[in-house]
């Protein structure tokens, strides 16, 4: 194919995804063509030449690639979360839509201090960070592939100077205390990976699953919280849809108060809350 017109490309296109099994092949088309054109998400539709030579390639490159599963984020270089665009790689978790859930629990009470235990792209306290003009934070995170990406999505908000990122595994190289920690940590059990959708086969494993019973990291989290959260500050975890009883009692087991557990836009358990004591 050389040459051809957008509606020509749609029609190949979305044929080729369809038959990889991949739903809204029109909708990914349509993204995978704006990212071959250079254009901003919507305006596929004011594009009426003919793609050249090299755009073809690109367009063949990106459809053989998404039909094997990679995940359009990986091909675009990017996702929105929260309203901005974060730079995504197969070094990072993927953002998603149900962490947003999180951020917003956050943002309903105020704070100077945030640590994102895990923090892979960023993504959330670098949110926390654009929404509260005088807070400061720091992400711990164990792959320096991930720090990078990190840093460079808090240079690209503006954020750099007011966001850190640190290797540690979990609290290993923190001293301090914060008003209020988060994170989205591993939680899928070893035992349910291999059910999963095909795309996160191209995401870091590290951040999927603890390879045991998905607990894990919530055992390292609340461990930590004693020394690390202040008096009457929150912690706010991510979490899978069965898990807000068992990490519930985890928490509960620190002595931590007000402990909640609330839904995603489906209605699934998505984030643990809990308070530290006041003193």
């Amino acid at each position: 194919m050389t040459g051809e017109s957008l509606q020509v490309c749609l029609a190949h296109g979305i044929a080729r995804l369809e038959s990889a099994g991949i739903e809204g092949a029109q909708r990914e088309v349509r993204q995978i063509l704006e990212a071959v054109l250079g254009l901003e998400p919507g305006l596929l539709v004011a594009r009426f030449r003919p793609l050249e030579a090299s755009e073809m390639q690109r367009f063949d490159a990106f459809l053989t690639r998404r039909a094997a599963r990679e995940p359009m984020s990986h091909i675009r270089g990017w996702r929105e979360f929260w309203g901005h665009r974060f730079e995504v790689t197969p070094e990072v978790l993927d953002p998603r839509p149900e962490t947003e859930v999180l951020v917003a629990e956050a943002l309903k009470e105020p704070f100077a201090d945030v640590l994102d235990l895990g923090s892979g792209s960023g993504c959330i306290l670098l949110s926390l960070l654009a929404e509260c003009a005088s807070a400061r934070g720091v992400g711990l995170e164990l792959s320096p592939g991930a720090i990078a990406v990190a840093e460079r999505n808090a240079a690209a908000l503006g954020l750099a100077g007011r966001a850190g990122f640190v290797r540690s595994d979990w609290y290993e190289r923190l001293r301090g205390r914060f008003d209020l920690i988060v994170s989205n940590p591993p939680y899928i059990a070893e035992q349910e990976m291999a059910g999963l959708a095909p795309e996160l086969a191209h995401e870091p494993r590290a951040a999927l699953t603890d390879g045991a019973d998905g607990l894990s990291a919530y055992r390292a989290i609340a461990e930590g919280l004693g020394h690390h959260l202040a008096p009457g500050g929150r912690v706010l975890v991510e979490i899978g849809p069965t898990q807000g009883a068992a990490v519930r009692a985890i928490f509960a087991a620190t002595g931590l108060g007000e402990i909640s557990v609330l839904p995603d836009l489906d209605g699934r358990d998505r984030v643990v809350s809990g308070r530290a004591a006041r003193q």
